[in-house]
């Protein structure tokens, strides 16, 4: 194992597979915001326009697609991750549905409110690389956050995708029950709430409908959620703990199997000395 990385991050274990769901889940702001506005730069929105088809209905159709096409996914996933990689456990299963359902919904609705600030293409995409970067290696899902710095763990806990992952892990991993998830769970489930209602009123049919910038400060009211409780987490500290406590009870067995001393050398059978005659 190279020494320039921790033994739990190269360990094959079920909490490698929560920030591999994670990075599905996340994903769904990507594909969503991208497709709406291509949709609205080629007219094909100015045609559901004129159906009876009210915007609530536009972007409530398009979280539900997204999540069915994440499902199959994840199950794949799941499925390699137990049978390929052996992973011993999956955890509690009805954490982890809760948490991918909550998940896919809040990060689609995040794409809802990209595709409603941005007017092109370009712009789309550079929004989505601005907030994909910190979304994947400030978060714990790129590297365990316990084995980030901890100006970088505490400025993690200001994130979305911190929540996500320690919860996945914690399902997968630790095997926790929804219960005990509960502070995950409901701030992605108000997010998501409150992204849909923004992207709601900003969205747009026509691409000659410019937003003005007044109205772009209606994103910024997405974030209100995750600081109040970063704030919160960074005083009482829950959520850095559990990461912590996954990380290292992976990585003490890791290291206590290297420095376990090597068994007693295999017996070999010499051949009989010749005898002189």
């Amino acid at each position: 194992m190279p020494e320039f990385l921790p033994a739990a991050i190269l360990a094959p274990s079920s909490i490698s597979s929560g920030p591999a769901i994670a990075f599905n889940v996340m994903g769904s702001f990507w594909g969503l915001s991208a497709t709406l506005v291509m949709f609205r730069e080629q007219g094909i929105l100015r045609r559901f326009h004129v159906t009876p088809v009210t915007a609530t209905d536009m972007l409530a159709s398009s979280l539900l697609a997204n999540f069915v096409l994440t499902l199959p996914t994840i199950s794949v996933e799941l499925f390699l991750a137990r049978v390929i990689f052996h992973v011993p456990s999956l955890g509690d299963l009805l954490s982890l549905v809760v948490l991918v359902t909550v998940g896919t919904v809040s990060f689609g609705s995040l794409g809802l409110v990209v595709a409603s600030i941005t007017n092109t293409m370009q712009e789309t995409q550079v929004l989505n690389q601005l907030i994909w970067l910190p979304l994947i290696f400030l978060s714990g899902a790129t590297f365990p956050l316990a084995y980030l710095p901890r100006s970088i763990q505490h400025f993690g806990l200001f994130l979305p995708a911190t929540y996500l992952v320690t919860g996945l892990q914690s399902a997968l991993y630790q095997s926790l029950p929804v219960w005990k998830l509960y502070i995950q769970i409901l701030a992605l489930a108000s997010w998501a709430v409150l992204t849909f209602f923004v992207s709601a009123q900003l969205f747009r049919w026509e691409p000659e409908a410019k937003i003005p910038r007044s109205a772009k400060l209606w994103a910024l009211a997405t974030a209100l959620p995750f600081f109040l409780l970063g704030v919160w987490e960074n005083n009482r500290g829950d959520i850095l703990q559990q990461a912590q406590a996954a990380f290292h009870s992976l990585e003490q067995p890791a290291k206590s199997d290297q420095s376990a001393p090597p068994g007693p050398p295999a017996k070999t059978s010499s051949p009989p000395a010749e005898t002189s005659k």
